[in-house]
């Protein structure tokens, strides 16, 4: 799905990176048709050349950032680890970031259909729309499979297989075949393991509890940093490799916890930019901090700060994580009296 995606949004973003967020339709049909004639066919050039236009889009649309990337870190000493022989870079997630750059891709392929279509440019409406359709298939597979809707249709098919293997053990039984009855236990006990690991992640998933919520700002309890969430699963999705450098299994609660994606403000850690962190090892802020907070993907996943210093996420992006809408409460001191004039 990556390399499907990286090679379609090469072509979008390729065409942002040249004419700004609404570029020339036949110029991104032009990059598309180069892109399927296979000119780049290695995954690691369509790796590179996609963190490249993301790193040019961004770096165009936000000045500062050029700036921030040349800024020395002066509290460089809060990201060693307290002694526990890790950094924060053990916690940078490369499929996080990914996941927000399609996520980001699906709204620009958005936004360039309405663009075609305000164009009268009906015929390339389509043929964007009809990408747009494939993407979110893809990405909607990929999110049941990796949020448990999968694993809920999955636990469902072996029980069906375990009553169907378990009569014929029966009929193995009844005609004294015992080497045929000992396997077939066997394949009973494997399949019994796998779906009572199925059921669990489905069940997690439906009754997942977050501490934090998307738009947040929280703090690294070990590391220092402040962030903001902008997703969030409620057991690790990361690979075995991922999790052996970020040394999953010492923590407290293992794998079996919210982990969360954070964008990681540049001025803490210019190199970081996004992690992602287990629910044990965040903070929240202890009173509310309206002070600057710079990162590239703010201004596509959110409208802004509210007034408690916190994020405010776009629809989509609450759509895509099921989190309803966060209102900041009242506080009673800020309210108007309501006596008489």
């Amino acid at each position: 799905m990556v390399e499907m995606a990286q090679g379609l949004s090469l072509s979008t973003l390729t065409t942002s990176c040249s004419n700004g967020i609404y570029g020339s339709i036949p110029s991104w049909r032009k990059h598309f048709k180069l892109m399927k004639r296979g000119q780049i066919t290695s995954a690691t050039d369509r790796h590179y050349i996609w963190h490249q236009c993301m790193q040019r889009l961004f770096l165009t649309s936000n000045p500062n950032i050029l700036r921030q990337r040349n800024f020395r870190v002066e509290a460089g000493w809060l990201f060693k680890g307290g002694g526990q022989g890790l950094e924060a870079s053990c916690e940078r997630s490369e499929s996080a970031n990914e996941d927000i750059l399609i996520f980001f891709f699906q709204l620009d392929l958005a936004t360039r259909v309405q663009y075609a279509l305000n164009l009268e440019q009906y015929e390339i409406a389509q043929q964007l729309r009809n990408k747009m359709t494939e993407v979110e298939a893809e990405v909607m597979r990929q999110q049941e499979a990796k949020r448990g809707s999968s694993s809920k249709s999955e636990a469902q098919d072996k029980a069906i297989s375990i009553i169907r293997l378990r009569a014929d053990l029966q009929s193995a039984i009844e005609s004294e075949d015992y080497a045929l009855a000992a396997n077939l236990r066997d394949e009973i006990s494997k399949l019994e393991a796998e779906s009572l690991a199925a059921s669990a992640k489905a069940l997690a998933y439906e009754n997942a509890q977050y501490s934090f919520r998307l738009g947040q700002k929280v703090r690294h309890k070990i590391f220092g940093y402040c962030a903001v969430i902008c997703g969030m699963d409620p057991v690790c999705c990361e690979s075995s490799s991922w999790r052996e450098i970020a040394q999953v299994e010492k923590l407290s609660q293992g794998s079996s916890q919210p982990f969360y994606q954070v964008l990681v403000d540049v001025h803490a850690d210019p190199n970081l930019l996004v992690a992602y962190v287990p629910e044990e090892n965040l903070l929240a802020l202890e009173q509310a901090d309206t002070g600057r907070f710079d990162h590239p993907y703010i201004s596509f996943l959110f409208y802004g700060m509210d007034s408690a210093g916190d994020f405010i996420p776009i629809k989509q992006l609450r759509e895509k994580y099921n989190r309803p809408r966060y209102e900041v409460p009242i506080d009673p001191e800020d309210e108007e009296p309501h006596g008489d004039a």
